[in-house]
């Protein structure tokens, strides 16, 4: 949702791969250019890069949020922030058990946006 109320509707990463064709094969359209550039924003940056490491290395390959924070130095608000970045981008599912959030990658995320960057 937008900071004016607005609701924006957004393509999934799972779903932009369905669609779309590389880049490199033929021209993207305007959505799906902003859904791939949300997925690579989230990756740029190092603290989202970690967690998502630390997400897929953790125990079955899913992790507490109350796990995440202090191997990676940084408050739980700022935490929470970046695997929230990390949710609406595609690339981490959240589920709420009590009071707590785990996440976990979505599978084949990471290669469905290899894959739209690469020429087949």
């Amino acid at each position: 949702m937008c900071h004016d109320g607005c609701v924006t509707t957004v393509l999934p990463i799972t779903d932009l791969q369905a669609c779309c064709s590389p880049v490199t094969r033929e021209v993207m359209d305007a959505d799906a250019a902003s859904t791939l550039a949300r997925a690579l924003k989230a990756l740029a940056d190092p603290a989202r890069l970690r967690l998502l490491s630390m997400v897929s290395a953790h125990a079955d390959g899913e992790a507490c949020v109350c796990d995440l924070t202090e191997p990676l130095g940084l408050s739980q608000p700022t935490v929470s922030h970046h695997l929230k970045v990390l949710v609406d981008a595609g690339l981490l599912s959240r589920s709420k058990r009590g009071t707590w959030a785990y996440y976990r990658l979505v599978p084949g995320a990471l290669d469905q946006v290899a894959g739209l960057l690469a020429n087949p």
